[in-house]
């Protein structure tokens, strides 16, 4: 009749939760309990947190790298001309930006020159890089444009310079100020070239997200800065932007095809891809370890269930006298190790989830009680620690938490189950 019975029946799950509820004289039985569910807990929250601030990371770091460069930088290979120097310019930058924007998928092409100076305000100096560009092309980069995050009217773009927030800093400019660029490529003369020195005023204060475009970003109208950088009537790249950066590779060949035979082109993830490479290896690192962590957490349960088994020798033996079965009682005691893992794992959840939804305040909390400056965005390259939730980190860590503590809880509960009843009485 035993052998008839239901798996998982009602008394099977009665006599597995008054086993969990150890009495004070098994009080063993009940700390090993509660050491299993905290380890499965900050076992399981460790890991989700882990993945949200990796995603998140990932996240950001993408977002700003495609919120204010380019998908595609399109140039031309150097020529030498006939004074012996090496010319990579874009005479008909217009036409070739007309041909890269009829490419399909792409959103726009926007000519660019750039040049690296020195901005220099009363006292203070600081080495920019300077992209000439126009208004509405301007308009077209997210991180930019974006009026929550910076100061001035962008729409007065060309009657002065746009500026990153570390460049404003540094110089301790804001929007109304006037800075000076110093080219050593200046003017022309019978004695030599002389530094090119001009002024501008500041009309727009960006902050794109990322320190090392804050730090060192400005832009020029492009008429402004062909003039400044002697490179009239040509640019220097073009800026195309498309609808899904994630699959610009597969596009490459249609816009090296557009843009001609000297063209070269040079997608975001050429430019990021061995970062975007080292975090992939590094994430798959930190999961492997995690992992390892939460396989711990669950032999914690291993050991509280060899103890129950122990202590409940002679219940075992009078069960089995009674007549139920082995796998009635391996039941019982997977039960008691799965519940633990299971109830782990439900709070390590809801912890991990807390911890990415208010990742702000918890970080602003630890930076008051460090006293600040636990985050330097100089080195981090972003301003704050990024999260975001992602379901499939969730359901990874819960797969991984439930499987190994399914796993790890059929051995002593098989141990359970072969012991012999007789044995089992004799010894009590």
């Amino acid at each position: 009749m035993a052998n008839s019975t239901a798996p998982f029946a009602p008394f099977e799950w009665m006599i597995a939760w008054r086993y969990l509820r150890a009495r004070r004289a098994e009080g063993g039985v009940s700390v090993m309990t509660w050491i299993s569910l905290i380890g499965v807990t900050l076992a399981v929250f460790a890991l989700i947190a882990t993945l949200a601030v990796r995603s998140g990371f990932r996240a950001e770091f993408v977002d700003t790298i495609l919120g204010a460069n380019a998908h595609v930088t399109v140039y031309n290979l150097g020529k030498t001309t006939e004074t012996g120097q090496l010319d990579s310019t874009i005479p008909d930058y217009t036409e070739m930006a007309q041909r890269l924007a009829a490419v399909p998928d792409v959103i726009r092409a926007a000519p660019l020159v750039r040049g690296q100076v020195m901005a220099n305000m009363r006292q203070a100096n600081a080495g920019v890089e300077v992209f000439g560009i126009d208004l509405k092309d301007l308009k077209g980069l997210p991180r930019i444009a974006d009026p929550t995050t910076s100061l001035g009217d962008i729409d007065t773009f060309d009657q002065g310079i746009a500026i990153g927030s570390g460049v404003a800093r540094e110089l301790g400019a804001t929007v109304g100020d006037r800075i000076k660029l110093i080219s050593p490529n200046g003017v022309k003369t019978a004695f030599g070239t002389s530094p090119r020195v001009n002024a501008y005023e500041v009309v727009y204060v960006f902050s794109a997200g990322r320190y090392d475009i804050d730090r060192t970003r400005v832009y020029l109208p492009l008429a402004e800065a062909q003039s400044f950088f002697n490179r009239e009537g040509v640019a220097t790249e073009i800026e195309v932007m498309v609808k899904n950066p994630e699959q610009v590779d597969t596009m490459v060949q249609a816009l090296q095809q557009a843009a001609g035979d000297r063209a070269q082109t040079w997608t975001w993830r050429d430019a990021s891809g061995g970062f975007l490479r080292a975090l992939e290896v590094e994430d798959n690192v930190m999961f492997i370890i995690l992992s390892i962590l939460v396989l711990i957490a669950a032999m914690n349960i291993v050991s509280g269930l060899i103890m129950l088994v122990k202590n409940k020798g002679r219940d075992i033996g009078i069960l089995r006298t009674i007549g139920l079965s082995e796998g009635s009682i391996l039941r019982v005691f997977f039960i008691c190790g799965a519940f633990t893992g299971l109830i782990g794992t439900a709070l390590g959840v809801i912890l991990g989830c807390l911890f990415a939804i208010y990742i702000d305040p918890i970080f602003s909390f630890v930076n008051v009680v460090m006293g600040g400056g636990v985050w330097d965005p100089s080195i981090r390259g972003i301003y704050a620690l990024p999260a975001q939730l992602n379901l499939s980190d969730v359901l990874k860590a819960v797969s991984l938490s439930l499987g190994l503590s399914f796993i790890v809880t059929i051995f002593p509960a098989r141990r359970a189950a072969r012991m012999n009843p007789v044995e089992a009485l004799r010894y009590e």
